[in-house]
């Protein structure tokens, strides 16, 4: 392709290729700090193309494709170039990825202990990971938390905080302009704006954490814990993950593991300075 780029998110080496520059130029400005290993083969790769020649000049059109594609999904304006770009790489990992149990989730870490929250869009998740990762949390991602199926553990895939609609000014409240990406109006999930995580997040993006807490936030509503059995978060997290069913038998094994071995909880707020203080008395009890 005519521009291209490579990306390392944790342990998936990416290579972005597209027929437009300012969607690479966006990705090398938000992954500028991530390592940098040109030598080493790509995992996943993402191609950013124009259906027809045309369409690279003339109502320019994005088409995202790659190893996987969905064959219906619609193409996006290059004004939203750098958002394609973003769910070509989740959607190369979602499809393909499988030395891990992938967990559509979000999770901080401390002290070598993860804190998974899942739940769907617009539940709060990412808005919480980011917060968290701004008050002494460890940001692990927003998208998706990786469970090895061996130990148990918890990886990072910390990419950029894909921030919506409300919680774009509350978080941008808090950091350093530099670290945030343009603002995309207008997307199909709403204004969207993408936070570059944290320097000590990045440098630790290999180490593993072990999962402590399994929460399942809700926005909305008053506060409230509710405790919740092995059961349910096994079904809720069985609909949360992309491969399961592709792992078989180390898929069942390593998320039956994980809410046998992990407390979980159903967790209500109506805002994320209250999400926050429940996350902090969840994990005060089970670091005790």
């Amino acid at each position: 392709m005519r521009h291209s780029t490579r990306i390392a998110v944790g342990p998936v080496q990416f290579r972005v290729g597209s027929d437009w520059a300012e969607p690479i130029a966006g990705l090398e400005r938000l992954y500028a700090a991530y390592p940098q290993d040109d030598a080493r083969p790509a995992d996943a790769t993402v191609r950013l193309f124009a259906a027809r020649p045309w369409r690279r000049w003339l109502r320019p059109s994005v088409h995202i494709g790659g190893d996987f594609i969905v064959p219906d999904a619609l193409p996006l304006p290059l004004s939203m170039g750098l958002l394609a770009a973003e769910m070509g790489m989740n959607l190369q990992v979602a499809l393909g990825w499988r030395r891990h149990m992938l967990l559509h989730a979000s999770a901080v870490a401390k002290h070598g202990r993860a804190i998974i929250m899942s739940g769907e869009s617009g539940s709060g998740k990412s808005t919480l990971a980011a917060l968290l990762g701004e008050d002494g949390w460890r940001l692990m991602g927003d998208e998706f938390t990786l469970i090895d199926p061996a130990s148990g553990d918890a990886f990072a895939f910390p990419r950029a905080v894909s921030l919506k609609n409300q919680a774009i000014a509350e978080v941008a409240g808090r950091v350093d302009p530099s670290r945030l990406g343009p603002l995309l109006a207008g997307t199909p999930k709403g204004d969207i704006r993408h936070l570059i995580p944290r320097a000590d997040a990045i440098a630790a993006m290999h180490e593993p954490a072990r999962p402590a807490l399994l929460l399942f936030p809700r926005f909305g509503g008053e506060a409230a814990i509710e405790p919740m059995g092995e059961g349910e978060a096994f079904v809720r997290l069985t609909e949360a993950s992309t491969n399961y069913v592709a792992l078989g038998e180390a898929g069942f094994a390593a998320l039956t593991r994980l809410v046998r071995e992990t407390p979980a909880f159903g967790v209500s707020y109506p805002d994320s300075a209250t999400g926050m203080a429940l996350v902090e008395q969840l994990w005060a009890e089970a670091v005790r």
